[in-house]
């Protein structure tokens, strides 16, 4: 007797735990309210170093899971000291369309309970966003600028004639020619430079200039094209690639070094 009882106290932590109690990260979403987001947190951090954050925007139909777990997002987080930031969306749709979507009130919400639960530091917030996600990126940065050290968006985009005044410090941006899902806005003469024509007027930048050719992935030729003489140091890249509508292998990682100033 004496036996059964010791097991079911060793057993009785374990399944009598409530699920409040619970440490959120990982597949553990954090909550606020009804809504909800993940985290990754990045390898050998000490517990009390201030970390950057990357809060990434997910894809129509995914979730802050989603992007945990993604291999070519975490994945370039984790070995940089960067804590990765996923929110959900409501139905799994970012409300994107509108100029101020309360969407925004929420990533404010998520950054703030962030805040609360481990040391942040605030000079190194980016922002980032996949198709819907990158659309939704977009408008967090146009609203939130002056608090965004970095925006760094992938297959997605707002209307080029949208006003933002209050822009983040540096922009980085790649998408496909051949993107069905979500076009690359070209502008006269299919000028594929006009996807990122709303920041260099925003960052007021002179003529941009090729910076390099390369492979963004196995038979898919990109082109890095770079505006480095906008005002107050700013600075807006965009890769134009042959192919359609994905994320870069090691794209977000070279982003981040540059951003982070990092060789």
């Amino acid at each position: 007797m004496m036996r059964w009882l010791l097991f079911v106290l060793f057993l009785l932590p374990a399944f009598a735990a409530p699920a409040s109690a619970q440490t959120c990260g990982g597949d553990i979403p954090c909550k606020i309210g009804d809504r909800e987001y993940n985290i990754l947190l990045p390898d050998d951090w000490d517990g009390v170093t201030p970390l950057p954050v990357m809060m990434h925007f997910h894809a129509f139909l995914r979730r802050g899971k989603t992007v945990v777990n993604h291999p070519r997002i975490g994945v370039e987080t984790k070995p940089r000291g960067v804590m990765l930031i996923g929110p959900s969306a409501q139905n799994r749709a970012w409300r994107f369309w509108q100029d101020d979507p309360a969407d925004i009130d929420f990533a404010d919400a998520v950054l703030a309970d962030v805040a609360k639960r481990y040391p942040v530091d605030q000079s190194q917030i980016y922002i980032s966003g996949f198709s819907f996600g990158a659309a939704m990126a977009w408008r967090y940065a146009c609203a939130r600028g002056d608090r965004v050290a970095g925006l760094m968006t992938m297959s997605g985009t707002i209307p080029q004639a949208t006003t933002c005044p209050n822009p983040p410090n540096q922009v980085r941006h790649v998408h496909g020619l051949n993107d069905i899902w979500m076009s690359l806005p070209r502008g006269q003469g299919h000028d594929a430079t006009n996807a990122v024509a709303l920041w260099r007027k925003a960052f007021r930048c002179g003529q941009g200039r090729i910076s390099e050719h390369w492979l963004i992935r196995a038979g898919t030729p990109a082109t890095n094209i770079v505006w480095d003489n906008c005002t107050a140091g700013r600075k807006v890249t965009l890769d134009v690639h042959s192919g359609g509508h994905f994320i870069p292998e090691r794209w977000l990682g070279i982003q981040l070094d540059d951003l982070m100033g990092r060789e």
